[in-house]
């Protein structure tokens, strides 16, 4: 039996995940991280994006939605708190699909007065769940 550690991903809504793993991919500020059993303690910023986690034993990847967050690792846990946070199957390309479009239309300058920040932010939250669903299709 492979080594694992706990993982818990948690939302400001409920949690999503919470058992063993083998490892987790998660994209970091600075880049792409992978955490293994042993893993050094840490703590980073997430960026909106998928959070891949290799379960224990045969159980089936799970892949999840984080709209950015924190991940802190720990010696025998990793934590990823998110404000958002859906597996890959809950996902609403629609509502995903129709974010996408308002916030290109406002950063393009069609929509009056735009707050830049929060409009770029709903972009990449919106075209990495599309990317996600994209993903899972293949």
């Amino acid at each position: 039996m492979a080594a694992t550690f706990r993982v818990d991903i948690v939302s400001a809504e409920e949690e999503i995940f919470s058992g063993d793993a083998e490892m987790i991919v998660a994209s970091a500020e600075l880049g792409e991280v992978g955490i293994a059993p042993g893993h050094t303690p840490f703590i980073t910023r997430i960026k909106p994006g998928e959070i891949r986690v290799k379960t224990a034993g045969d159980a089936e990847d799970l892949a999840v939605y984080v709209s950015g967050g924190i991940l802190e690792v720990q010696p025998y846990v990793v934590t990823v708190l998110s404000d958002t946070a859906l597996r890959a199957e809950d996902i609403d390309e629609q509502a995903a699909e129709k974010a996408k479009t308002e916030a290109e239309a406002a950063l393009a300058g069609k929509a009056g007065e735009v707050d830049y920040a929060a409009v770029q932010r709903q972009l990449a939250e919106a075209s990495a769940q599309l990317q996600l669903i994209k993903k899972m299709r293949k």
